[in-house]
């Protein structure tokens, strides 16, 4: 333990006299809460060492914020007391393109004996993906990330005034070259940004929602996954502010409008071999990878609690806008909440499942680890695919939903949070401390926004991711 302690000692200060060298000044250190949003500790570039060493101090009753900035309290987290300790993961330290003279790093939290922080969402994520390893699965995830840019109000008041009308930079009709044309040299900025920190941009192209676009990134191991996607998110906020504007991820940023999503990808592999690509069984799904999407297919009303967070998610999760209501899955069907990729036949990574309803509301943590607990949970139960749905299960009647076994998704965060209090397959991956958090956070964000009208939640949310 010394001379691996002594070691990463000796790799932080190399790496800080690097950061230095590139007129890198301070470090941002992030986790991220169960409400979804960003938090940060920052330390200078030299006390990155001490930092690696030592962890950086902050409270564990982050882990019961809300949205809002407003705390809440579980059986096991709350109040004033305690302390934990920020650790940063130095093979994920970025020096940031659109934020000159900053570098960025995802955290693990421990305590101050150096235990595992229960609730630490980052750490679930890697259990998570040891788990799948122990079986020989490998999982390859990646985010879709989609957002809205409005013009920056003038004044710091009118920025943060929620009834602040939105003024859109650009007005191109939806998935439109009007829109790339007239914010040409912002998509650049974010793309070149993005490859300049090492994330590798699949694609990028306007969305259906005035003034939304849309960035995937290739996929990589899980937590480098949820890694990527905060980095994602961060890069385009800050290119966007030096441009006058502002992004926003909030799942609904306008009531009754197409919300932004953020779509998890993901592949099974064993020993490098796609699970996606076997001739002879069906849907060319081998049986584990059958399994495993049984599994979280079964799982998606708890999931909903993890993916779908806050009341402004379910402003989104509207039928027949591709949002996935419905609890059902399909090949290459958009209006199924599990859709099945099948990617060109001789491409072998070309197979893989999304799933449509998750939003940025949501911990990518949370979301990656909570995913995996449910496939192996499906695998251990021998799990199976019920038949795939075609078309928009939102344009069949009640009867006819009934018949092929299509129910909807829950339509609330207390029906979604009631879901995962039941989930025992979840609540044992996630530990009684962190499921009791996520459960505490989910009753608050509820709560708070009892009683209010769909354009209130819209706008007290709409910047907050």
């Amino acid at each position: 333990m010394g001379s691996r302690a002594a070691q990463q000692r000796q790799e932080a200060r190399q790496l800080a006299a690097r950061l230095s060298a590139e007129g890198v000044r301070n470090v941002a250190l992030t986790w991220v809460d169960n409400a979804g949003i960003v938090r940060v500790k920052t330390v200078p570039a030299e006390r990155l060492a001490a930092a690696a060493e030592r962890g950086v101090g902050m409270s564990p009753v982050f882990d019961v914020f809300t949205s809002d900035d407003a705390i809440t309290a579980s059986d096991h987290l709350g109040g004033p007391d305690g302390d934990l300790r920020l650790f940063p993961d130095l093979d994920r330290v970025t020096t940031l393109a659109a934020q000159p003279g900053w570098a960025w790093a995802p955290a693990d939290r421990y305590d101050q004996l150096g235990r595992t922080h229960p609730a630490c969402q980052r750490q679930f994520a890697r259990r998570m993906t040891e788990r799948a390893a122990t079986v020989g699965l490998e999982l390859r995830m990646g985010f879709e990330t989609e957002w809205v840019v409005a013009r920056a109000p003038a004044g710091h008041q009118a920025a943060t005034d929620a009834d602040e009308p939105l003024d859109y930079p650009c007005a191109g009709p939806a998935y439109g070259m009007t829109r790339v044309v007239e914010l040409s040299d912002y998509l650049r900025d974010v793309t070149e940004a993005l490859s300049v920190q090492g994330i590798d941009v699949l694609q990028l192209h306007p969305e259906y929602a005035p003034g939304q676009f849309e960035v995937t990134t290739a996929p990589g191991d899980p937590v480098r996954a949820a890694d990527d996607v905060v980095l994602v998110r961060e890069t385009i906020r800050a290119v966007s502010v030096r441009h006058g504007l502002r992004a926003s991820f909030a799942p609904s940023v306008v009531a009754g409008a197409v919300g932004n999503g953020c779509h998890l990808h993901l592949g099974l592999y064993r020993d490098g071999t796609s699970l996606h690509r076997s001739p002879d069984a069906p849907w060319g799904l081998a049986p584990e990878a059958a399994a495993f999407l049984g599994g979280v297919l079964g799982a998606l009303p708890a999931l909903l609690a993890i993916g779908c967070p806050s009341p402004a998610s379910y402003l989104r999760l509207q039928p027949s806008q591709w949002a996935g209501v419905y609890q059902c899955w399909g090949v290459e069907n958009r209006e199924a909440a599990l859709r099945l990729i099948t990617g060109a036949p001789d491409d072998p990574d070309g197979g893989h499942a999304e799933i449509k309803t998750f939003d940025a509301a949501a911990n990518p943590y949370l979301a990656v680890g909570a995913v995996i607990a449910a496939g192996l949970h499906g695998i251990e139960s021998a799990d199976r695919l019920p038949e795939p749905q075609t078309g928009d299960p939102g344009v069949l009647g009640v009867r006819e939903r009934a018949r092929r076994g299509i129910v909807r998704l829950p339509a609330t965060v207390t029906e979604a949070a009631d879901r995962l209090e039941k989930s025992a397959p979840l609540r044992d991956a996630m530990g009684e401390v962190l499921h009791g958090a996520v459960l505490a956070v989910r009753r608050a964000e509820e709560a708070h926004f009892a009683g209010s009208e769909d354009d209130e939640i819209a706008a007290a949310t709409r910047w907050r991711w």
